[in-house]
Parts: structure tokens; sequence; C-alpha cells
């Protein structure tokens, strides 16, 4: 991530929660925290329905994270707790990450507050939901609302059973396909119209028809409507049926409609009717089992009672009525409440069911319980995650044994080498001042005992190097959240002779502007490189840069210097341990220092390497995670 989109990712105002391919969360930013609560160290590496679901429901995060997969991106509403436990409504937007390569690389959460929208929007839902809910259950009479000119623009279930049109079938229609064709000739339709403008209402009773072409004798109330300006802006019609005869033969027929559908589609679950707008017609044994209602307890209800509130809240079942109508059939998992309040996993299948006539006539419902399989499920993916996390942890462990085991071959190399080199020297030195003595040369003994003294503090150096190097693997990382200018001030500042002596210009720029890390290994680090910088000149004043910015999710460092450079085939050499390529005369040192940068760099799960080339300067270039 470059410094524009690192900026502008910490400064959105929309919560925003990157999460890895198994659905743990690398990070977030400042919004995310605001709305959750949590700092983005308290909630590093945790799965995301850890933060705020407040029921810790791996079975629908998982069935989330399987929708985004399927659909790219996926949307859900619902309540969430922050970490104070305060309750909040939110929007939460999934969507797939891929890297450079087009690999899939994790989920981006957007995250968004919007209680004080839902409590508008559900204050305004509810207020014209008494209302719809009151007209529409109405059955004994017919109550819609007509345009100026007496198209029909509203319908309830009463206009469906008294007239026998549909919603869909009627609204846009003017009123005067209710009235027989002497009516319509006669124009009575708009005459009534003018009567009810006139006078503000107007009542009758006379032959109506109906969609079938039957009549029926009706009871009419027309009411006109005026707004705040007197302005006519249509009419409310109310109508009865007085004939009070039903079609006993129709009412029959629709019911073997329905039960034959049943029979049709569905096998030994929980299974009911509901009628065309979700209300529970009929209930069988495997729903009262399954839900644990009685039919007694249901029939009449609409079907909303065995879905959690936040579907609720959603229009969830509504929506998937409108669905089965207009495909057909709706199927999805998910949980539900049975009557206890106990929730289960459960498959449901909505299928519309029509007359003979294609009409719809309401919805079989099909209900599954899945919860001891998925359970089941969960617990094989966890064992599989447990498996396959200990296979990578063998994994590592074997690499670093393999690691250990060429540092051993390493060092055996050295001890044979490098440590007999002074060992030789001060022998040597001995066996010169032991034949110096017998000629009682004693002029000639001080010199012989400083470079052995030499030699010997060469030896105590090279051991002492060599425990330091050792030691790096055994003492445990203190990671800490560091700011990036005070790491590299403070390595400056340990060099600061150094860097007087010399005259050296050293230049930072940095990007970044925290790392994780342990504070004392990583200005080792950069002091190390920083040294090589300065001694590596050839006489020249040195001029050093540091540089870092966020690359690909990860921070990089390069360490610039106009040294004498090195050559291409020594690349590699360079950060083995005691590996020298100039005589200690031309640059002091003892070949430690880039070792230990290598295995600093590889302790933090990092990579380094060098570009140069011979007396054109060198540049070290760090890979290290942010976090």
């Amino acid at each position: 991530m470059h410094l524009n989109s690192a900026l502008i990712f910490r400064n959105l105002t929309e919560g925003i929660i990157l999460l890895d391919e198994t659905g743990r969360i690398t990070t977030c930013n400042a919004a995310a925290s605001a709305i959750t609560g949590y700092e983005e160290t308290e909630i590093e590496a945790k799965p995301f329905y850890t933060i705020g679901d407040g029921q810790d429901d791996p079975i629908k995060y998982r069935y989330e994270l399987d929708q985004v997969q399927k659909k790219k991106k996926f949307v859900v509403e619902g309540w969430k707790l922050r970490k104070d436990h305060t309750r909040y409504w939110a929007e939460t937007s999934y969507s797939l990450l891929f890297d450079d390569a087009e690999r899939f690389a994790g989920y981006c959460v957007l995250l968004r507050d919007i209680t004080d929208q839902k409590k508008k929007q559900l204050d305004l839902l509810e207020s014209e939901e008494r209302y719809r809910l009151m007209v529409e259950a109405i059955r004994d009479y017919s109550i819609f609302m007509l345009d100026p000119e007496g198209h029909v623009l509203t319908w309830n279930d009463g206009g469906t059973f008294i007239h026998g049109y549909t919603e869909n079938e009627i609204v846009g229609k003017h009123f005067s396909v209710f009235y027989p064709a002497t009516d319509q000739l006669d124009e009575k339709p708009k005459e009534k119209l003018q009567v009810a403008r006139d006078a503000g209402s107007y009542r009758e009773e006379g032959w109506r028809v109906k969609k079938d072409g039957s009549l029926f004798w009706a009871s009419v109330v027309l009411t006109a409507l005026f707004n705040e300006r007197n302005v006519l802006i249509g009419y409310s019609k109310v109508t009865r049926d007085l004939t009070h005869r039903l079609k006993d033969e129709e009412v029959l027929r629709q019911s073997e409609a329905r039960y034959r559908s049943l029979v049709e589609q569905v096998g030994d679950y929980g299974i009911f009717m509901l009628d065309t707008k979700g209300r529970i017609v009929s209930w069988n044994e495997g729903a009262r089992r399954i839900k644990g209602y009685s039919a007694e307890d249901v029939i009449g209800k609409y079907f909303s009672i065995f879905y959690p509130e936040e579907d609720i809240l959603n229009g969830k079942p509504a929506w998937e009525l409108k669905v089965a109508r207009s495909s057909g059939k709706y199927e999805e998992e998910g949980w539900r409440l049975r009557k206890d309040g106990s929730r289960f996993w459960a498959n449901i299948v909505i299928t519309s069911v029509y007359d003979t006539e294609g009409r719809l006539s309401g919805f079989s419902k099909v209900t599954r319980d899945l919860t001891e399989r998925k359970m089941s499920e969960q617990a094989l993916q966890e064992s599989s995650d447990k498996y396959r996390q200990l296979a990578e942890e063998l994994s590592v462990t074997n690499s670093e044994l393999s690691s250990v085991n060429r540092e051993l071959e390493q060092f055996t190399a050295i001890v044979s080498h490098d440590l007999k080199e002074p060992v030789r020297t001060v022998r040597s030195f001995l066996h010169l001042m032991d034949q110096q003595l017998d000629q009682q040369k004693f002029d000639l003994l001080k010199p012989s005992i400083g470079k052995g003294i030499l030699a010997a503090q060469r030896m105590h150096e090279l051991i002492d190097n060599l425990l330091h190097y050792s030691q790096l693997s055994k003492i445990g990382l203190q990671r800490q959240k560091l700011k990036v200018d005070e790491v590299i001030g403070e390595a400056i500042q340990n060099l600061n002779d150094a860097v007087e002596q010399s005259g050296a210009e050293i230049r930072v720029e940095s990007e970044v502007q925290f790392i994780y890390g342990d504070r004392i290994q990583l200005v080792q680090l950069f002091q190390n490189l920083l040294a090589n910088a300065l001694k590596f000149t050839n006489g020249l004043t040195p001029e050093v840069k540091v540089k870092s910015w966020m690359e690909n999710g990860s921070v990089r460092f390069v360490v610039e210097d106009n040294g004498i450079g090195i050559s291409p085939e020594n690349l590699e050499k360079i950060f083995e341990i005691f590996r020298r390529l100039h005589f200690v005369s031309q640059y002091p040192g003892n070949g430690v220092g880039l070792a230990v940068c290598k295995k600093v760099v590889e302790r933090h799960r990092g990579r380094i390497w060098a570009e140069s080339a011979q007396n054109r300067g060198a540049c070290f270039h760090i890979m290290l995670p942010k976090i």
C-alpha cells in the first residue's frame, strides 16, 4: 500500500477492516476502531465475528464468507455490539481482495453505523405498516384508493376476496370495470365521481361485477380526498358484498390444489401453507416437532414469528415471498427460532402455489433442521484447521532445525579456520619469545609480546561476536508498536562519534510512521548497516540515505551509500558470518555485522538483500511485515 493509499485508508470516515484468506482480521482504519470501540492491536488475528455479533457465530460467519466467494460482494445488516457492549445497527459489506498477481488475498469489510438511519426508517415503516396491516387485514370490505380520474392506486385483501382481482391485475385500471355494461354505457361511474367531488362523498347499493363476470349486490361508499390546499387528489372507495353467497366448490378446489402441491414438492419435513400475504393457513406434525408450535399457536399468524429480530427489521420475510412470487421458488439456509426462543440452523424452501387458472393462491413452505449437520461440519473444519496449523508448525520447525544444522556446520568451519588463526599466531610468538630468551635478546621481547597480545585480543573478539550471533536465535522477540523515525534516530545517535569524525551526511526520508518489532534488534539492524556505510568509503565523505515506504502490504527500507561498493559475485556472500572481503588493515572488522542483520530480519519474518557494483556505492533493501 503506497503512501496516498495508506492515508486514504486511515482517514476514510467509513470503517474498513481487512481480513486474511481465513477470515481473520489483519488491520483496520481509525473509523472502524471508532465504530467498534476496539483498537487495531486488540483485534489483530481474530475472526471478524468475534468483535461484534455477541454470539460467537462461526456458522453464520462461514456462510457469509461463502456467499462473498460466490457473489464477489455480499452485504448484510444487523445488530452488532461495541467493545463496551452498546448495540448499534451495522451495514456490513464484504468484498474480495486480490494481490498484484490476481491471486485471492483475503476480504475487505466496509462497516457503517446506520443506527439513526435505521431508526427513522423503522419509525416510518411502523407507521405505514400499522395502516397497511389494518387495511389489508380487512377481508369483509374492499378498500382501495382511486386517482382523480378514477384509476385504482391501492388494493387490499378484501378487494381480492370480493372482486376476484389480485393487486397486480387491478392497480392502474379504471374502477368502471366493477360496473355492469349498462351502467358503463350510461357513464354512471363518471357521474358517481362527480357527485362525490361536489358533495364530499357518495353512498349507494347496487349490482357490481366480479372478475369472472358474476354479479353481486354491493354497498358502496365513495369519498373525495382533498389536500391542505383544497385540491382534489383522489378518492377512497369502500365496497361490501351483501349477497352473502360463498362458492363452496371453488374453496374446495383451491384447498385440493394446495394439498396436491405439497404432496408433489416436499418430503418428511416441517410443511405448512401460507396465504398470498404470508399468513399461516395449515400446519403439519413435522413443523410442530421442529418449531415447537401447535397448529392453534400459529394458524392465522404472519410467518415472520420464526425469524430472528434482525431478519424482521431487514424486511427479510416479505422479501423472500417477493422472490418466490417472481421466480416461483426461494431457497436458503439461515437461523430460525423455535417457540422457546432457541435457534436452529434451517434449510427452507418457499414455493409459489397457483390455482388451475394460473392465479397465485399462496405459498408452500418447507423447513429442515440442519443444526446437527452444520455443527458436525464446523467441528470437522476446526479439526482440519488444527491439523493444517500443526503441519505448518512442523514445517516451520523443520526449516528452523535445518537452519540450525547449517549454522552448526558453518560454526565448525569457523572454529577450524578463523579461531585457529589467532591461536597459531599466539603460539608462534610464544616460541619466538622462548628463543629470544635463550639468546638473551631481551630488546626484541616487547614487540613479540605486543603482537601476541593483539592476536589474543583478536581471538577474544571473534569468540564474543560468535556468542552474540548465536544468542540472537535464543532471545525472544519483544514485539511492540515502534515509531520508525525513533528507531532510525537511536541507531544514528549510537554512531554519533563516527558520524562526527567522518563528517558524514545522513538523510532520512520515511513515509512510514509505525512498525511492529523488537526495538533493540531493529536498532542494531540499522546501526550495523549505517556503520558499514560510514566505514567502506575509501576516503570519501560518506553520504547516506535511509528511505522507507509501504509496498504490497509490507514496509520497505533502503539504506544507500556512496562507498566502495560490492562486486556482483559477492552480494550473497557478504551475509555469511565472519565473511570478509577486505584485509583488516584496510577496513577493521570481524565479518559479523551483516550476518547479524540477516538474522534480525529473518526473525522478523522479513527479507534482506544488497544491490551494488564495484566503486559505485551499495544499496541494502529490507522488506518487513508491517504487523
